[in-house]
C-alpha cells in the first residue's frame, strides 16, 4: 500500500494534541500548539461565530445585570440602566458593520437591560414589609389553604391589622393555624394573629426567606392564636382573588380526593405530584426522598412539566396518526405540539402556578415553539430565550436554586447531547427479542447518561444552597424514574381527565401503586450508608467559577470548550479548601455557635432549632441541631456557662463571652476578645476587641465571625464585609474554672425576647433550603 508523502506540503507550524475521541459533532477534538494559541483562539471563535453560537451569551449579559442590581446598595435609579441601554443601543445600530464592536455594544445593552429588569420588577412588587412583633386582630380574605399534618396553613390578602396604619399593613400574610376545618379560599375571615417579619438569612451568604417574600408580597409570617370567625366581606373581591381562590379550592379537593384513593405517604406524594400540594406529605417520607436524591419528583417544575407535556404531545400523535387523511395531509407533529402546549400551559394553571412550575412552562413553550417552526427542540439557543423570558419576568429567580438547577441541568443535557449518541448499538438485530434487548438497552444507557450529566451539573448549586451532596442520587434516579416516567406521570394525565366523569379512583389507585414502588426504591437507596453527605457551604467565588466552566462547555460548540477546565479545577480547589466561620451569632443576639478548642461547634443561648440546623449545614457539620442545642450538649462541647451567661474558648485558645445578664459585663470585659449580647453594653470601658450587642445586632443582622491570626473578619447580612486588626498582646488569662457548667435558666430572658421559631421554613415553596 502507497502512503502519500504529508512532507510535500512542508511541516506543520504546530503541534496537535487530540485529547479524546468523541462523536462526530464534537470535532474537533482540541487542537492547539504552544507556538499557535492565539490560532487556535482564532479558529475557535470563528466556528462559534458562524454555529451563531453568540446569542447565548446574550442570556449570560442579561443575568450579569441581574446579579449587579442585587449587588447594589438601596435603591437604585432606573433612569441609569435604561439611559445606558439605549446608548449600547443606539451604538450597536451605529457599528452594526463590524462584527466585533456590535457583539460588545449588544451584550453591554443586555446588561443593562438586566439591570433595568431588576429595578423595575421591585417596584411592581413594593409592598409594605412588617418591621415588629404584632399580636393584634385581622380581617382579610383566603387566597389559598394548605392542608398539612399539623393543621392548615393560610394566605392572606389583608384588609385591616388593628393598629397598624394602611401604609404600613401587609398587602399579603402567610398564617399556620391548628385548626381549620370548613375554612376554604375565598372565604373572608377574622382572627388575632401573631405575626412577625419574614425571617433573615440564618447567616451571610445562606438562603434569604425575606427576599422571596418581599418578592411575592408577603408582608409577614405567623400563627393564628385563637378561633377564626367567617364574616360578611366589606367589598366583593377582585376578579383575580376570586379566579386565584377558585383554582385553589379545586386543587385542595383534588388532592384530598387523590390522598384518600391512595393513602398513606404515597397518597400525599402521589396528590403533590398532581397538584404540587405537598402538605400531606409526612416528614419522614421527605427526609428519605431527598437521601434517595429524588426529592425533586415532589416539586412541579421541569421534569413535572416536560413528561405532562409529552404524555400530551405523545397522545395527540398517535390518535392523529390513526386517521389517513390527517396522518398524511395535516402536519401532525405540529397539531400535537400545539396540543402539548395547551395542556401544559392548564397544568400549571391547575398546579397553582407557582414560580418553579411557570419557569417550567415557559421553557415547555419555547421548546415546542420551535417544534412548530421546524427547528430543534432541544438547543442552547432555545434555553437562552427561555432563560431571558423567565428573568425578564423574575429577575430575582436568577438567585434561587430552583432556576439554577433546572437551567444548569438542560443546559448540561443539550451540549452533552451528541454523547448519548456514543455506541447506539449499531447492527442488524436478528429476531424480536434481540430488537427489544437492544431497546432497553439504548434506553437504559440514555437514562443513566442524562442522570449522571444532570447530576454533576446541578451538584454545585446543590452544594452551595443546601450544603448536601446524594452519592447513589445516580441509583435512585435511575430505578425511579422509569416508573415516574412510564407510569406515574400517564396515570397522572389520565387521572385528571377522567375526573369529572368520576372515573377516576381506579386510575390513581394505578399511581399510588407505582408511587409505593417508587417510595420502596427511595427507602431502600436512602438506607446505604453516605447516602447524604453534609459539606461545608461553597463560597460565592467558587459557585462562580463552577457556573462559568459550566456556561463555557454548555455554550461553546467548537474546541473553546475545553477552556473549561480551567475554571472547573478553580472551583475545585476553593470548595477544597472552604472558609468556614469560627463564630454564628443569630441576628437577635439570641445565640450563637463557637468553633471551639476541638475544632467544632459550641452552642449557647437560646438558638432555634431550624437555625441551628442551618450553621451546622453550612458548617459541613452531620450532626443533628437536637442532639448539640441544649445545655448539657454546650456543657459536654466545652462551655463554661452559669446564670449570668457562658464563656468558650475558640478554636484559637480565645475566650468568647456570650452574655445573658448585665452584671457579666464587668469581669468579661476584662477576659474574653468578644462579647455576644442580645442586650444592650453599658458604657463602662471593655477591653473586648468586639462587642455584639442588641444595637450592633440591630444594624448588622445574622453575623459570622472569622478568627484570623491578625485580624477578624466581619460578615453579617446587612452591612456586609468588615475587618478589625487584632491586638499583639498574649491570648487573655483562662476563663476561671469557677463557673460551672450550668444550663441557662429560661427565665433569665423576658418573654418578649426569646427567640421566634422560624415561620415553617418550607414557606417560600421549593427555593428553599432541604
Amino acid at each position: 500500500m502507497h502512503l502519500p508523502d504529508n512532507r510535500q506540503n512542508g511541516p506543520k507550524p504546530r503541534l496537535i494534541a487530540r485529547a479524546v475521541a468523541l462523536p462526530r459533532r464534537w470535532q474537533p477534538a482540541i487542537e492547539f500548539g504552544l507556538a499557535d494559541w492565539q490560532g487556535w483562539l482564532s479558529r475557535g471563535a470563528s466556528r462559534e461565530i458562524d454555529q451563531r453560537r453568540l446569542f447565548p451569551w446574550l442570556a449570560v449579559c442579561f443575568g450579569a445585570g441581574i446579579l449587579l442590581f442585587f449587588q447594589a446598595e438601596g435603591r437604585p435609579a432606573l433612569w441609569a440602566p435604561l439611559s445606558g441601554l439605549a446608548l449600547f443601543a443606539g451604538f450597536a445600530a451605529a457599528f452594526r458593520s463590524r462584527p466585533a464592536a456590535l457583539a460588545v455594544c449588544v451584550g453591554a445593552a443586555m446588561v443593562f437591560a438586566g439591570f433595568a429588569a431588576g429595578a423595575l420588577r421591585s417596584r411592581a412588587v413594593e409592598a409594605p414589609v412588617l418591621s415588629r412583633i404584632v399580636i393584634a386582630p385581622m380581617s382579610g380574605f383566603i387566597e389559598a389553604v394548605e392542608d398539612r399534618p399539623a393543621g392548615k396553613r393560610l394566605l392572606l390578602r389583608l384588609v385591616d391589622l388593628k393598629g397598624t396604619s394602611e401604609v404600613d399593613r401587609p398587602r399579603r400574610v402567610r398564617v399556620t393555624l391548628r385548626k381549620g376545618e370548613g375554612l376554604v379560599a375565598g372565604q373572608f375571615i377574622s382572627a388575632q394573629a401573631r405575626l412577625l417579619p419574614p425571617p433573615q438569612p440564618a447567616w451571610p451568604g445562606g438562603y434569604d426567606f425575606g427576599r422571596d417574600a418581599y418578592y411575592r408580597g408577603v408582608g409577614a409570617v405567623g400563627s393564628i392564636l385563637g378561633p377564626v370567625k367567617t364574616l360578611d366581606p366589606p367589598a366583593p373581591p377582585p376578579w383575580r382573588l376570586r379566579l386565584a381562590a377558585a383554582v385553589d379550592e379545586a386543587r385542595n379537593i383534588l388532592t384530598q380526593r387523590i390522598a384518600a384513593a391512595i393513602e398513606g405517604p404515597a397518597g400525599g406524594v402521589g396528590a403533590a405530584l398532581v397538584t404540587g400540594k405537598r402538605g400531606l406529605i409526612p416528614e419522614a417520607t421527605n427526609d428519605v426522598l431527598r437521601a434517595a436524591g429524588i426529592y425533586h419528583i415532589v416539586s412541579i417544575s421541569g421534569l413535572h412539566m416536560v413528561l405532562a407535556a409529552g404524555t400530551f404531545f405523545w397522545l395527540a400523535r398517535a390518535l392523529l396518526s390513526l386517521v389517513p387523511t390527517l396522518a398524511l395531509m395535516w402536519p401532525v407533529k405540529k397539531m400535537a405540539a400545539v396540543t402539548a402546549m395547551a395542556g401544559a400551559t392548564g397544568y400549571c394553571v391547575f398546579s397553582g402556578a407557582d414560580v418553579a412550575t411557570i419557569r417550567s412552562l415557559i421553557m415547555t413553550l419555547v421548546m415546542f415553539g420551535a417544534v412548530l417552526v421546524d427547528r430543534p427542540a432541544l438547543s442552547v439557543r432555545n434555553l437562552a430565550i427561555a432563560a431571558i423570558v423567565v428573568l425578564a419576568r423574575e429577575p430575582e429567580a436568577l438567585l434561587g436554586p430552583s432556576f439554577q438547577m433546572s437551567f444548569g441541568a438542560v443546559a448540561a443535557l443539550a451540549a452533552f447531547v451528541p454523547l448519548l449518541q456514543w455506541g447506539r448499538f449499531e447492527g442488524r438485530s436478528n429476531g424480536r427479542l434481540e430488537t427489544a434487548l437492544r431497546w432497553l438497552g439504548r434506553h437504559a444507557v440514555g437514562l443513566v447518561t442524562t442522570t449522571l450529566v444532570a447530576s454533576i451539573a446541578t451538584a454545585p448549586f446543590a452544594a452551595y444552597h443546601f450544603q448536601t451532596l446524594n452519592p447513589y442520587g445516580l441509583v435512585g434516579n435511575a430505578l425511579a424514574l422509569p416508573l415516574v416516567s412510564l407510569v406515574v406521570m400517564p396515570s397522572a394525565v389520565l387521572g385528571v381527565l377522567t375526573y369529572p366523569f368520576g372515573l377516576d379512583r381506579p386510575v390513581w389507585q394505578m399511581m399510588g401503586a407505582a408511587v409505593s414502588q417508587v417510595l420502596d426504591v427511595s427507602g431502600w437507596v436512602g438506607g446505604f450508608g453516605g447516602s447524604s453527605v453534609v459539606i461545608p457551604a461553597l463560597g460565592l467565588g467558587a459557585l462562580a467559577l463552577f457556573s462559568l466552566a459550566l456556561l463555557v462547555a454548555a455554550i461553546f460548540a467548537s474546541a473553546l470548550r475545553w477552556l473549561a477546565v480551567v475554571p472547573a479545577l478553580a472551583g475545585l480547589a476553593l470548595a477544597a479548601a472552604p472558609a468556614r466561620p469560627d463564630i454564628y451569632v443569630d441576628r437577635d443576639g439570641q445565640g450563637a455557635a463557637i468553633r471551639n478548642a476541638a475544632g467544632r461547634l459550641t452552642f449557647v443561648g437560646k438558638t432555634s432549632a431550624f437555625v441551628a440546623e442551618q450553621w451546622l449545614r453550612a458548617d459541613g457539620d452531620g450532626r443533628d441541631a437536637a442532639d448539640v442545642n441544649s445545655a448539657a450538649a454546650s456543657a459536654k462541647d466545652g462551655a463554661r456557662c452559669d446564670p449570668e451567661g457562658c464563656v468558650v474558648e475558640s478554636v484559637d485558645r480565645r475566650n468568647i463571652a456570650f452574655v445573658q445578664k448585665a452584671s457579666a459585663f464587668e469581669e468579661d470585659c476584662r477576659r474574653a476578645e468578644i462579647i455576644i449580647t442580645r442586650l444592650k453594653a453599658p458604657t463602662l470601658p471593655c477591653a473586648a476587641l468586639l462587642v455584639l450587642d442588641r444595637e450592633a445586632l440591630a444594624v448588622r443582622g445574622a453575623t459570622t465571625i472569622r478568627l484570623g491570626a491578625d485580624s477578624i473578619e466581619i460578615r453579617s447580612v446587612r452591612k456586609g464585609d468588615e475587618t478589625v486588626a487584632r491586638t499583639t498582646a498574649a491570648t487573655r488569662p483562662p476563663v476561671p474554672a469557677a463557673r460551672p457548667a450550668r444550663a441557662v435558666p429560661e427565665q433569665d430572658i423576658p418573654e418578649d425576647d426569646r427567640p421566634e421559631p422560624d415561620p415553617s421554613h418550607d414557606d417560600f415553596s421549593s427555593d428553599g433550603p432541604g
